[in-house]
């Protein structure tokens, strides 16, 4: 059977275009939604994520701070600036781009920002509010995950999904997600001993294991719809997620290609989720 492709590029493109529509309406309201990132030291790769949070406020009207920090701020003068932009009136959302030098401490970072502005979804009374049920800022590529099952225009309630992976950034989020839309959900991970037998029952499969290609048609239902959440950089510089797409695209209902699926979503989500701070803070919902 001939996969259909669901793109991650069209998809964020389309929901970029209702938050340009709403940053305009809040404009007329004299609202204008505001980002700051926070990047600590030289890192490639974040710098390369920093730049593209940047480029997509300035693409959807958004108020936008960048604070790069050498790689030897102490934690204190860190979380200082946390603690101005927690008061900043003109930010709705704080990011504090991950990893940080090893002499600083994240998961302090993290619970100092403050929850309405923890547009990253990671402090523990919003990752609380999601295991609850509870409304909360939701973290941005499982949430992305989640629009992108639906935008295949499959029920995910009563389906059995399967996720391959328990980081805290993906796959404990991407289930309880899954859950809170009534699938039934499995989780596998290094130590499950029957891997592919479970992910063979999944009417959705979702990976998050950061091991190139490692999942192919032969852990895969005829039919089901998977999604890739992994992005892997192989010897010839290519990316490549955790699903070998030739293979499993052979026998998969609607799959995420990579690139071009699961990663534009994430800043995408993180945009929703500035937006929808600054609605909350103008008492807009």
């Amino acid at each position: 059977m001939t996969a259909t492709i669901i793109s991650g590029k069209q998809i964020s493109e389309d929901i970029r275009n209702s938050i340009t529509e709403e940053v305009q309406q809040l404009k007329a309201k004299n609202i204008v939604p505001g980002l700051a990132v926070v990047l600590v030291g030289e890192d490639p790769a974040s710098q390369v994520y920093v730049r593209n949070k940047e480029k997509a406020c300035h693409d959807l009207g958004f108020y936008s701070e960048v604070h790069r920090l050498p790689s030897d701020t102490s934690e204190e003068d860190l979380l200082a600036l946390v603690d101005k932009l927690n008061r900043q009136m003109s930010i709705n959302g704080i990011l504090v781009q991950l990893p940080l030098p090893g002499h600083i401490d994240e998961k302090k970072v993290i619970n100092a920002i403050a929850v309405e502005k923890d547009v990253d979804g990671f402090h523990p009374v919003n990752v609380g509010n999601l295991v609850i049920g509870d409304d909360s800022l939701l973290p941005c590529t499982p949430a992305g995950v989640i629009e992108m099952i639906k935008r295949t225009g499959i029920e995910i309630a009563g389906k059995h999904a399967v996720v391959i992976g328990r980081s805290n950034i993906v796959g404990k989020p991407v289930s309880l997600l899954l859950q809170r839309e009534n699938a039934t959900v499995s989780m596998c991970h290094s130590r499950t001993s029957n891997m592919k037998e479970i992910a063979r029952q999944a009417d959705i499969l979702v990976v998050a294991i950061g091991r190139a290609n490692f999942i192919d048609a032969s852990y895969i239902k005829e039919g089901a719809v998977v999604i890739d959440v992994g992005m892997n950089r192989l010897e010839n510089g290519k990316l490549a997620g955790d699903v070998d797409f030739a293979s499993a695209s052979e026998v998969s209902g609607p799959i995420t290609p990579v690139p071009g699926g699961v990663g534009p979503m994430t800043i995408t989500m993180l945009m929703q989720n500035t937006l929808l701070s600054a609605k909350r803070a103008h008492g807009l919902v």
